[in-house]
């Protein structure tokens, strides 16, 4: 859903840019160590839509954590997130352990924000189990 999501806005003109969670938090731990952080800030700022994947399923260190808080506090009131986690809201402390922190976060990313919840099966497995059955009703 995400994805469809980014494409339909892409397809509108507007500037999208998708990563996971883990792989942008990893990008901005390596611009801090290579002093490039505010130039790696500013390109997430940049875009209308920013997309990250897969939040909540890894835990992030406080100094993850952070710069990704950054880069959420940049695009505060200026541009469109989404996010797509398996996680509840509740579940976040988990990946981010510093309660304070988790509560701001959740916080820029609910403000004037909507919710969506698809339920708490998975799409991909749903898809397997139904294309698993399909041989078993043609014999």
């Amino acid at each position: 859903m995400l994805i469809a999501l980014g494409t339909e806005a892409a397809m509108k003109g507007y500037r999208v840019r998708y990563t996971l969670a883990t792989k942008l938090v990893n990008e901005l731990v390596e611009a801090a160590d290579e002093k490039q952080l505010n130039k790696t800030i500013a390109r997430y700022g940049r875009v209308d839509l920013l997309c990250i994947d897969e939040l909540g399923y890894m835990e992030l260190d406080r100094r993850g954590a952070e710069l990704l808080f950054q880069v959420l506090t940049e695009r505060e009131e200026k541009n469109s997130v989404a996010i797509a986690s398996n996680e509840s809201f509740g579940g976040w402390t988990k990946t981010f352990t510093d309660p304070r922190l988790c509560a701001a976060i959740v916080d820029r990313l609910t403000f004037n924000g909507t919710i969506i919840e698809t339920g708490t099966d998975s799409y991909r497995l749903a898809s397997t189990r139904a294309r698993a059955e399909e041989p078993a009703k043609a014999s």
